[in-house]
């Protein structure tokens, strides 16, 4: 039985990768605006048992608060929110965006940094939903697809680590450790994925407001969460975590760079997994950066990324992306896909054995794999009278 419920905790491990992906749309007016973010599978353990259902419920929270924003900005808006693998889903919120009759759409994916595995997945639903859909395809709209060179997007991430840096006993003597979500090797050499450059300006431009603020703390970046036996970017965090250890540093502070919410990367894999390998590996002092969440900042920057998104509304303004005036790179949903992701219809698959991967395919095979052994364990909970619902109280105990 224990080494069961092991084998399912791994399945979910891998499909955490794939139930994902978040849509909320704005409304300005009779204009409406889609904000792209990840949602993730529940894992089997106490610490995240909760953890879908508090992640929604940050998400709508954030989605109010830029709509408050917007409005404290004289842009009256409304906001929808739409997911890839839960409720509600993005055809959800489409449908509902045609029963209020919005004929402009801004689209704002929630990661920072522009990936064809989160970003592109998200616009590329949408431009499968745009072309079956005669409505939807006279929307007028543009597309913000990344916004990690924000101004206001890294003030909030120095604020943060500044605050959290200030709870160790010797702030300057602590490791800044960026871990940002991984993707396979080969989307990035094959398919011109952007997100390992977007990264690393990223981290770069967060280091420079720290050093304005002179703090000069060593730092390095590295990336969790890879499944299967394919290479991922590296450096690995677990790897670089015992590394670090063995270099004798003491004191460690996480920063989950590409998350803007709490989830089960953050509250289990980092919070749990990687703070336990560290202390294991010689760390002493373990902290961690919470994600942006509501943080003023970082939505009022939000609010001002939408703003400035709005002349460019329904205009093939950039085209060629190059000559954009702004610090958003604009477009419409099909040519932000052509520039960004022009194989995105025969992406590399990231694992070679049993068709892992970012394919619709294996995300339905992924998830059905789960639902499967979800189905086993509840099918020995009740034949057997013993199992974790039993402990936890949740089914009654019995022979």
């Amino acid at each position: 039985m224990h080494n069961l419920y092991g084998y399912v905790h791994v399945i979910f491990r891998a499909v955490r990768h794939y139930q994902s992906c978040m849509i909320v749309l704005l409304i300005v007016r009779k204009e409406a605006c889609l904000i792209a973010f990840k949602v993730v599978s529940c894992v089997v353990n106490n610490t995240c048992m909760n953890a879908p259902r508090s992640l929604i419920l940050i998400l709508m929270s954030s989605a109010e608060e830029l709509r408050k924003a917007l409005w404290a900005k004289n842009v009256p808006a409304k906001v929808y929110v739409g997911m890839r693998y839960w409720h509600p889903f993005t055809e959800e919120a489409i449908l509902q965006i045609k029963r209020d009759k919005i004929t402009k759409l801004v689209v704002l994916p929630l990661y920072p940094q522009f990936s064809i595995s989160t970003s592109g997945s998200s616009l590329r639903l949408l431009e499968s939903l745009f072309r079956e859909d005669e409505y939807l395809m006279n929307m007028q709209h543009t597309v913000i697809p990344s916004w990690y060179q924000r101004g206001g997007y890294i003030k909030a991430m120095a604020d943060l680590i500044e605050k959290e840096l200030q709870k160790f006993d010797c702030p300057e003597e602590v490791m800044i450790f960026f871990s940002a979500h991984g993707v396979p090797l080969a989307y990035v050499e094959e398919a011109g994925d952007p997100y390992k450059a977007e990264m690393e300006e990223c981290i770069d431009l967060i280091m420079e407001e720290l050093e304005n603020r002179r703090i000069t703390n060593a730092y390095t970046l590295a990336y969790q969460s890879r499944v299967g036996p394919v290479e991922w970017l590296k450096p690995y965090t677990d790897e670089t975590i015992i590394e670090l250890g063995q270099k004798g540093f003491k004191s460690l502070l996480a920063v989950p760079i590409s998350f803007v919410s709490e989830h089960i990367e953050t509250l289990e894999e980092i919070d749990v997994e990687y703070k336990e390998l560290a202390l294991k590996s010689g760390i002493q002092k373990w902290g961690r950066v919470p994600a942006l969440g509501c943080e003023p900042t970082f939505i009022a920057d939000l609010a001002d990324a939408v703003i400035e998104s709005l002349p460019y509304v329904g205009a093939m303004a950039v085209s060629n992306l190059e000559a954009r005036q702004s610090l958003v790179p604009l477009g419409s949903v099909e040519e932000l896909l052509a520039a960004y992701d022009s194989q995105r219809r025969e992406l590399p698959p990231p694992v070679i054995v049993w068709e892992w991967g970012w394919t619709k395919s294996a995300e339905t095979w992924n998830g059905r794999a789960a639902m499967l052994a979800v189905l086993v364990l509840l099918v020995l909970e009740v034949t057997t009278g013993e199992g974790f619902l039993h402990q936890w109280g949740i089914l009654p105990l019995f022979r």
